[in-house]
């Protein structure tokens, strides 16, 4: 389906990146030169999103400022500067900015690098609000740059479910998805995760994932800055 509207949240605090974040928000700490905000705003424009909402908590004047300048997609900022909603909490204040069609909603502190169709594209053409409350990139965990713990397990159909604790075939939850709005007609702008949802939509069988075709990093740490740009190296991702 075209997909015309995207969420990119990026209110977090970046503690486990202190002191760096203490200056700069973690959505625009760089990456082999370039920030992750941009990284998720390049993911955006490469699958045709023409509006993308950027949420703002700490250092928003820096967000702000780094946007504005945008064109593809054109970026409309949500404030959070009186209260941090987290994620699910930023996307129900945003509504009103996102439409009444399912939109992306992506994380600024991931990204991964596509080695076929671009996922979002790819994502985006199978997404079926019929069947659908949510499609999340999944990620197997040899696809990360570190260890990581399974989030969710693949059934049939691509239907997901949580995953048991150290379930060897668990896979990554990858801070990307696409979701029906109609599944926040009763919430409230009020600080909730998008764990409840997920959890939410598993009940009603309603929750899909879509594996990605590529490699993909996360950077929770400044040592993990380092470390992450040399597997790009290695990986033939950057010069």
């Amino acid at each position: 389906m075209k997909i015309t509207h995207a969420m990119v949240l990026a209110a977090g605090l970046g503690t486990r990146m202190r002191p760096l974040t203490f200056k700069t928000p973690k959505p625009l700490v760089k990456i082999a030169g370039r920030s992750l905000l941009d990284r998720a705003l390049d993911a955006l424009e490469k699958a045709g999103i023409e509006e993308a909402v950027v949420n703002v908590h700490h250092l928003a004047d820096l967000i702000e400022s780094h946007v504005v300048s945008r064109k593809k997609p054109h970026v409309t900022i949500s404030d959070e500067r009186a209260k941090l909603l987290d994620s699910a909490g930023g996307v129900v204040k945003a509504l009103p900015l996102l439409g009444e069609n399912p939109f992306f909603v992506l994380n600024a502190d991931t990204f991964w690098v596509d080695h076929g169709t671009p996922t979002l594209e790819a994502m985006a053409n199978r997404f079926d609000p019929d069947r659908m409350d949510m499609l999340l990139m999944t990620v197997k965990r040899v696809q990360a740059a570190g260890p990581e713990k399974g989030d969710f397990l693949i059934g049939e159909g691509q239907k997901l479910v949580r995953a048991p604790a150290n379930a060897p075939e668990a896979v990554i939850y990858g801070g990307a998805l696409i979701v029906n709005p109609k599944i926040f007609a009763f919430a409230k702008i009020e600080p909730q995760s998008l764990n409840l949802y997920f959890d939410e939509a598993i009940a009603r069988g309603r929750l899909y994932g879509f594996p990605l075709d590529g490699n993909w990093y996360t950077v929770g740490t400044i040592a993990m800055i380092g470390t992450v740009e040399e597997l790009m190296r290695q990986r033939g991702e950057i010069a």
